[in-house]
């Protein structure tokens, strides 16, 4: 079946859909994405990922190429138009198209938008049901994680670092032997009672589905401690796992040459999962709003 595409303001064919080669998305990286699951025909946490891309787009003082109705309609006409109930949704926004220069091309010059849907399979796969390897590679990222932008070569080389030597994810590692977080996702270990991940700062991308499992974690009573973790603790703790959009939450049953808790995924990672599933396909209540817990440059 053919695939359908959005850009800037057309569906077009997949295979057709280009970007101008002066768009500055293409040129400098000027530009921020989000990535949203459709689960069984719900956008899960769509209202956390809007509020996250409008607070990246004003972080780097780009405007919303659309109002946000505007874009949920155009989202949902994709997905009808490709026939498409589980996927995973793409947002690309950048600066827009003008002349290569370093300084921001003229106010009359329009965001330029891209969204892409692809069949995703949500249900229980062998990552989730049985784990994966996860390697620790130094953090070379520039100093604003906070914002979700497309400039993703230092993740790109971690990633393939980690596939290289047979993992499914890098976590990332920083000047202080800190673990940030994973090259696409959060992460996460668990020590005796505790749920451990890094806080909200400029060092890490504060997650959307991250969002969701604190609060999934306070209603089940689970004590969540947000500071920075080494490897060594990951290495000695009784479980890890990963989070973000498309993963959901994966467990970690290895990280380097060391073998997480019994080697398989544990109680809580796994619980953790059958709660988020439930709250994105509704059963859990509203969609929670996202925010940076940052002092934002727009407020």
């Amino acid at each position: 079946m053919p695939r359908v595409s959005y850009v800037n303001g057309s569906y077009v064919s997949h295979a057709h859909a280009n970007v101008h080669v002066e768009d500055r998305g293409f040129q400098f990286a000027d530009g921020v994405y989000e990535v949203i699951a459709c689960i069984h025909g719900h956008l899960a946490d769509e209202q956390g990922h809007l509020d996250r891309l409008e607070r990246s787009l004003a972080e780097l003082d780009i405007d919303m190429p659309m109002p946000r109705r505007t874009l949920q309609m155009v989202m949902r006409e994709l997905l009808r138009r490709n026939h498409l109930k589980s996927a995973t949704v793409y947002i690309q926004v950048t600066r827009g198209q003008a002349k290569r220069d370093f300084i921001f091309p003229a106010a009359h010059v329009a965001p330029s938008i891209v969204v892409i849907t692809r069949p995703f399979n949500f249900e229980k796969t062998n990552k989730c049901e049985k784990g994966v390897t996860a390697f620790t590679v130094p953090d070379i990222r520039w100093k604003r994680r906070d914002v979700k932008s497309v400039a993703l070569l230092p993740q790109v080389l971690a990633r393939q670092s980690a596939y290289a030597r047979g993992g499914a994810e890098a976590w990332l590692v920083d000047d202080d032997g800190l673990i940030t977080e994973g090259a696409a996702s959060n992460a996460w270990i668990v020590k005796g009672s505790r749920i451990i991940t890094r806080p909200p700062s400029h060092s890490i991308l504060r997650g959307v589905t991250r969002t969701a499992l604190m609060k999934i974690a306070n209603d089940l009573q689970m004590t969540v401690e947000e500071r920075a973790f080494t490897p060594d603790e990951a290495y000695k703790a009784d479980e890890a796992f990963s989070t973000g959009a498309a993963a959901l939450i994966v467990p970690i049953v290895k990280l380097d040459d060391h073998v997480i808790g019994t080697g398989v995924p544990g109680p809580v990672a796994r619980r953790l999962y059958e709660e988020y599933r439930a709250y994105a396909d509704g059963l859990r209540g509203a969609q929670l709003k996202w925010v940076s817990g940052l002092n934002d440059k727009n407020g």
